[in-house]
Formats: C-alpha cells, structure tokens, sequence
C-alpha cells in the first residue's frame, strides 16, 4: 500500500472517531454500549493505520547512509 493510500485511510478513519466521539457525547445511555464499542474499534484502525503511516516513511536500516 502507498504512503498516499495509508494517509487517506488515515485521514478517514480519524474523521470517523471524531464522528462517533461526538455521537457518543450526546447519545441516551441506551446506546452508549453499542457507541463504545464502535468507537474502541475505529480507534484501534486509527491507531493501526498512523503506525503503518510511521512505519512506512521511516527508512529500512540496511539503506541507511554511513557516516
């Protein structure tokens, strides 16, 4: 997957907490189980996506220049 399609994915998925975080702050009491469950998944896939992000733009170890 590219850089670009991971920060996309990021970007959306961040948007998608935000969405439910304000849902869940106005939501009755009967549904808040249901919201938090919605909302520790799309922070997991956030959470999932930034390290990919992280992990994508740091250089492997074996390209590093010497010094």
């Amino acid at each position: 997957m590219s850089i670009k399609m991971i920060a996309k994915d990021l970007y959306r998925a961040q948007k998608e907490v935000e969405a439910l975080e304000k849902e869940l702050a106005t939501c009755p009491p009967e549904n808040r189980e249901e919201l938090e469950q919605k909302l520790a998944r799309a922070r997991a896939e956030y959470q999932r996506l930034r390290e990919a992000l992280e992990g994508a733009k740091t250089p492997p170890k074996y390209k590093k220049p010497l010094r």
